[in-house]
């Protein structure tokens, strides 16, 4: 294992990101000393008033991604804003391009839907593009997106490079391809590395809704659950119809990103959602 506390950062403000791991893993740095000997022996002194119980050695992986997300609930200031999106329109779309594409083998999932729609609003609300820079803000001219991939070595986050330029045939592949390499372990910190805005969807484990916490430098991270059938009033106000209804919520970084540029941003994300055909022009 890695003792995270003893590899340098050199991402922003001296954090540690994946390359570091990669290079302190070449270079031997040594497992945590004997302050963590003394925490792990002090923890042990209680445990004969708990069941029977084994100890899982921790992954690289699960180290770094522990020590990351601690940080950012601690020094980040989240703030979390939730829309529901009607996925009728966007539910018929998708069948009828899979149904082109079925000879093909090729299959477009919600999820790159999502991918894609929240490309499109970085491109129209910037300022959720972004990073805090401690006496900056950067904003960035291209949306990478991060997509987090749940793998038995620990969560992975590769990401997509330039989503908003990519269609949505295109984005179905690399997810695959990038999704494939996680779960085989093969992914390499370059493909890690440099994402501008992250996506959590839980929605496939029958998750009606959450709050994901922010990955730093990114300023915020999209958390999807599943999609439901709901009874609502319809919009004449003539009676009430069943329709397919999704919640997703967006964590922002509040150093960066105001309430009002975060309710924009989900605005847009909910609009290119709910009319999928905008988000291709």
């Amino acid at each position: 294992g890695v003792a995270i506390e003893r590899v340098p950062g050199t991402g922003p403000n001296g954090r540690v990101v994946m390359s570091d791991v990669a290079r302190a893993i070449e270079s031997g740095v040594a497992v945590g000393g004997a302050s963590a000997g003394a925490a792990a022996g002090a923890a042990d002194s209680f445990a004969r008033f708990f069941p029977p119980f084994e100890d899982v050695s921790l992954t690289t992986i699960k180290k770094v991604t522990a020590a990351r997300l601690t940080e950012s609930k601690q020094t980040v200031p989240h703030f979390y804003l939730t829309v529901d999106v009607r996925m009728d329109k966007l539910a018929s779309l998708r069948a009828q391009l899979n149904a082109g594409l079925e000879k093909s083998g090729g299959k477009i999932s919600v999820n790159d839907f999502v991918v894609k729609a929240s490309a499109a609003a970085l491109k129209a609300v910037p300022e959720v593009n972004a990073s805090w820079m401690g006496d900056k803000i950067r904003r960035y001219k291209k949306a990478d997106v991060s997509v987090a991939v749940q793998t038995e070595a620990g969560l992975m986050v590769p990401v997509v490079r330039n989503a908003c330029g990519l269609g949505l045939a295109g984005i179905s592949s690399e997810v695959r391809h990038l999704a494939g390499k996680a779960k085989e372990g093969k992914l390499a910190p370059a493909d890690m590395i440099g994402g501008t805005f992250t996506i959590s969807n839980l929605g496939m484990f029958g998750v009606k809704q959450f709050a994901a916490i922010v990955n730093p430098p990114q300023a915020a991270i999209l958390a999807v659950g599943s999609a439901r059938k709901e009874v609502v009033k319809k919009p004449d106000g003539s009676g009430y119809e069943e329709v397919m209804v999704m919640s997703a919520t967006l964590s922002c970084d509040h150093r960066v990103v105001d309430g009002a540029d975060g309710a924009s941003w989900l605005g847009a994300f909910k609009g290119f959602m709910e009319d999928p055909v905008t988000m291709l022009l």
